[in-house]
């Protein structure tokens, strides 16, 4: 049967082997039979640039270049860096931070989702702050030793930073679902980077959260049939 497979938040490590192995798995037996597969956001736990030799990127560049089958990327919160150098070695195609699809005769949006998050405002200004394009290129511009280091004291700062405040203010914002789907005129909206995976049906229409690969994995399915959330084991 056709079907077209979404994706987030492997947080894709040289610390977590499992979940590499998992993912490796994934796209031999699950990706490779799919029409199409869209990894919206935070593929890989942090990203400094295309130009880091860590052999994991590498490897999983490798193995996505190998599918055959168009493979899409939105980028996340971690992997915003993440460049035209790197999609061209993994054969992946880079989407803006919000796109509509067609297909199976669903109009579908998709995106990362922390832009939906709009009740944390702390963090909101802290990603308009870092999606500037001359702090960007600022920072590219370090030599990666000094890049690890900042990424580690950013990664630091933000664990400590969530430890304060409420699983609500780190939820999506319903106004801002709202908006968006209004916006695009969709009544399907699939997204990642809440942790939190579900299907929300309303009389608005559907949004399915993908789940993150912490000790299994998670995949939002699309068909003829419509949609449906599968985690399974790495």
């Amino acid at each position: 049967m056709s079907r077209t497979l979404f994706i987030a938040d492997i947080h894709l490590c040289q610390q977590e082997p499992a979940i590499t192995a998992g993912f490796l798995h994934f796209l031999q037996r699950e990706a490779h039979q799919a029409d199409a597969l869209y990894i919206l956001g935070d593929l890989f736990e942090v990203w400094i640039g295309d130009d880091d030799p860590n052999p994991l990127h590498a490897q999983v560049a490798a193995a996505l270049s190998a599918l055959p089958l168009p493979v899409y990327f939105i980028h996340g919160n971690r992997d915003f860096l993440l460049g035209k150098r790197y999609a061209r070695a993994s054969g992946m195609q880079l989407l803006p931070e919000e796109q509509v699809l067609s297909a199976y005769g669903h109009r579908v949006l998709i995106m990362h989702g922390d832009t939906l998050c709009t009740d944390d405002q702390g963090y909101q200004r802290f990603r308009r702050k870092v999606h500037q394009r001359w702090l960007q290129t600022l920072f590219l511009a370090l030599p990666l030793f000094l890049r690890q280091k900042v990424a580690t004291r950013m990664r630091a700062d933000s664990q400590q930073a969530n430890q304060h405040k409420s699983q609500a203010i780190m939820d999506v914002n319903a106004a801002a679902v709202q908006e968006a789907m209004q916006r695009h005129q969709v009544s399907l909206l699939i997204h990642g980077h809440t942790h939190r995976p579900a299907v929300h049906v309303s009389a608005k229409g559907e949004r399915a959260v993908l789940g993150a690969w912490h000790e299994r994995g998670s995949m939002i399915v699309l068909d003829a049939s419509g949609i449906r959330l599968v985690e399974f084991p790495f």
